[in-house]
C-alpha cells in the first residue's frame, strides 16, 4: 500500500541508492536524492526524484535540507576527492547528523570489510571486527558515530556485502576478453545482488530500531568458481589467473577470507532472496 505522507531522502544516490530510491516512489513515497554534480539534476529528476545538491564534506551544502522521516546513507568514497576516507566517510556522517533532525530514522550502509577473518571463518553480527584495511576502519568509525551522537535515535548499520547487478559484475569484460585475471584463485567472495541489497534496505523501514545486520546472499563462494561461472554463462575460455602486484588494492581485498553467515537478514528483512547465490544472479544478468 502506498503512502504518499511519507518522506524518503537518499544520501548518494549511486548504484544501490538508485534502486533503493525506485522502490520509496513505487511505494508511494516523496523521494529526495543529493547528488554532488549540478549535471546529474535533470537525470534525478526525470527518474521521479527531488534532486538536492550536496557534499557532506561542506557543512554549507547541507543547511535547509528537507524533514524527512526516513534517511539512507549510502555514500560511496570517491577516489578522486581531496579528502581522505576518514574526512569522507567518518567526517561527512558527523556533519550530515548534525544537521537532520534527532526524529528521522537512519539506515547506513556500512560493508562487511569490516571483518578481518582470514581463515575462512564464518562472521555475523556478533563476531568481532578488526579491519586492516582503511575502507574497513572507516566505516567501523562511522557506525561508532551513531552509537555516539544518537543513543536515542533510530537507526539502523547494514553491513554489505559485494554488491554486483546489472552492468556491475566483477573481472566479467576480462573473463570474456580472455584476459587474465590478477587475483588469487582462493578465498571466499560474499556477494549481494543489487536488488536484493536494495529490498534490505527497504525492509528496514519497518522494522524496529538500533539494529545492526550483514547482508549478503545464501552462498559464499570461492573466487575460482565465481569467474568459472562468468565464463561458462558467457561461453568463454576458462579464466587464467596471475598473481596480483605486492601491495596492490586487489591483493589486499583479497587478504580477507571469511564467510558471511545472514540468518538474521534472513529472519527479519528478507526470508527469500530473489538471487540466492551467485548462479541465479549471474543467470538473470549474463
Amino acid at each position: 500500500m502506498s503512502d504518499v505522507s511519507v518522506q524518503t531522502m537518499i544520501f548518494g544516490c549511486g548504484y544501490l541508492g538508485r534502486r533503493v530510491a525506485q522502490l520509496a516512489i513505487r511505494d508511494g513515497h516523496k523521494l529526495w536524492a543529493t547528488t554532488r554534480r549540478p549535471e546529474k539534476r535533470k537525470e534525478l529528476i526525470s527518474a521521479g526524484m527531488h534532486p538536492i545538491l550536496a557534499d557532506w564534506t561542506d557543512r554549507r551544502t547541507l543547511v535547509n535540507l528537507p524533514d524527512v522521516k526516513h534517511l539512507v546513507i549510502c555514500v560511496s568514497y570517491d577516489r578522486q576527492s581531496s579528502h581522505n576516507r576518514y574526512e569522507s566517510q567518518v567526517g561527512g556522517l558527523r556533519n550530515l547528523l548534525q544537521a537532520i533532525s534527532p526524529q528521522t530514522k537512519i539506515c547506513y550502509v556500512s560493508t562487511t570489510g569490516v571483518y578481518h577473518q582470514q581463515n575462512g571463518a564464518w562472521v555475523d553480527e556478533a563476531s568481532p571486527t578488526h579491519p586492516t584495511r582503511d575502507g574497513g576502519r572507516a566505516h567501523l568509525m562511522a557506525e561508532a558515530l551513531l552509537h555516539k551522537l544518537r543513543p536515542e535515535s533510530e537507526w539502523t548499520i547494514l553491513r554489505l556485502a559485494g554488491i554486483y547487478g546489472p552492468g556491475r559484475i566483477p573481472r566479467a569484460a576480462d573473463v570474456i576478453a580472455g584476459r587474465p585475471i590478477a587475483s588469487p584463485q582462493r578465498g571466499f567472495l560474499n556477494l549481494i545482488h543489487v536488488d536484493d541489497a536494495a529490498e534490505a534496505v527497504r525492509s528496514v523501514w519497518r522494522k524496529p530500531t538500533q539494529r545492526l545486520y550483514v547482508v549478503s546472499d545464501d552462498q559464499p563462494v570461492i573466487r575460482t568458481q565465481f569467474y568459472e561461472e562468468i565464463a561458462r554463462q558467457t561461453g568463454s575460455s576458462k579464466p587464467q589467473f596471475v598473481t596480483p602486484d605486492t601491495g596492490s588494492s586487489v591483493m589486499m581485498r583479497s587478504e580477507s577470507n571469511k564467510r558471511v553467515w545472514n540468518r538474521k537478514m534472513k529472519r527479519d528483512l528478507v526470508s527469500k532472496l530473489h538471487f540466492p547465490n551467485f548462479v541465479h544472479g549471474l543467470a538473470g544478468i549474463l
